[in-house]
């Protein structure tokens, strides 16, 4: 979405076609936007449904069968969809690095930052600063501008993060969680980098093979942090809730959130679709009301309402307005 299609009109009926192209464009991206917020809601009920699973598997096993388990799935499609799965070297050199920043690292980094600093701290720094680095950094690497309604719209969205989180039980910057708080903020600068360095690849690329070898090479590395958790899972005994906690991480919450994502991150620019993630927490909370029965707050629902107004004041913004008018 970073080219601009209204600059052909001129003259007298330049309103008219400008207006038509921005109707078009506005609705062209209902689709983008829409799958961008039903990603971050699987994202955000996952919490639910992995607090689950961590009853029986080693946050670090759940993550490597996770995206393990999704390896095959993403190349049988591409196989399917594409008729080949092979990248030049220099792009599977990129995804390589981005599997090992953008899988490996960050989901490291997440399972850690959960164990060392309150899940309100972890959830509040892991989601809210990420579209900020997006946003500021967008520059240095696509053509995408800061604009002001983007800017006023995240902030929105980030006070209804805030609000969630601290109707949650609050946001504690004690000295002891201060390496866990440090861990969270570095899953969102990370994370801003990782989505930015997938642009160059998708513009070349389809999100679905971009996906299958970056999550191919951040597998990989994951493989010896699991060494020595094998043995303590009952493999025997599992039942219908570790096998469906499993099934949705690895064909929701992987398979179809990641091409989803890149797929919708490509056309609506990597800053503006990582502003959805606010839509997270939102999730998170309604699955721990209705799998752990935790109670939702005033000031939780005040938060989702704001969430929602960013949101929706971030996707109504017309991009190619700005090249109507200044064509003449």
């Amino acid at each position: 979405m970073g080219q601009n299609g209204g600059n052909g009109s001129t003259g007298s009926t330049g309103n008219t076609g400008s207006t038509g192209n921005m109707g078009k464009a506005v609705s062209s991206n209902i689709g983008a936007y829409s799958a961008l917020i039903a990603v971050a809601v699987i994202w955000g009920a996952n919490f639910g449904v992995s607090r689950l699973a961590m009853e029986t598997f080693d946050p670090a096993l759940f993550t490597f069968l996770r995206f393990g388990l999704a390896v095959p799935c993403f190349f049988l499609l591409l196989r399917w969809k594409e008729g080949s799965i092979g990248l030049p070297f220099r792009a599977l050199l990129h995804t390589f690095f981005l599997g090992v920043f953008g899988v490996t690292l960050l989901e490291i980094l997440v399972m850690y930052s959960i164990q060392y600093t309150t899940l309100a701290n972890a959830s509040l720094l892991n989601v809210a600063p990420w579209p900020i680095f997006a946003a500021l950094l967008a520059p240095l690497v696509t053509k995408e501008r800061m604009t002001a309604r983007l800017v006023s719209g995240g902030a929105i969205a980030m006070l209804g993060v805030a609000l969630v989180v601290l109707g949650g039980g609050g946001f504690d910057p004690s000295s002891k969680h201060m390496i866990g708080n440090a861990m969270a903020l570095a899953v969102s600068f990370i994370g801003a980098c990782f989505n930015l360095a997938t642009m160059p690849l998708l513009r070349r690329y389809s999100a679905l093979r971009v996906s299958a070898w970056t999550i191919f090479f951040g597998v990989l590395l994951l493989v010896p942090f699991t060494f020595g958790t094998w043995g303590e899972v009952a493999w025997g005994m599992l039942g219908i809730v570790e096998w469906t906690a499993l099934a949705y991480n690895v064909l929701i919450c992987t398979v179809f959130a990641f091409i989803a994502w890149n797929a919708s991150m490509y056309r609506v620019g990597a800053a503006r679709s990582n502003f959805f993630r606010y839509a997270v927490p939102a999730a998170a909370v309604a699955a721990g009301y209705i799998l752990f029965d935790e109670r939702v707050t005033l000031l939780q629902i005040a938060g989702a309402v704001f969430m929602a107004l960013g949101l929706v004041r971030i996707g109504s913004e017309r991009k190619p307005a700005r090249a109507a008018e200044g064509s003449t």
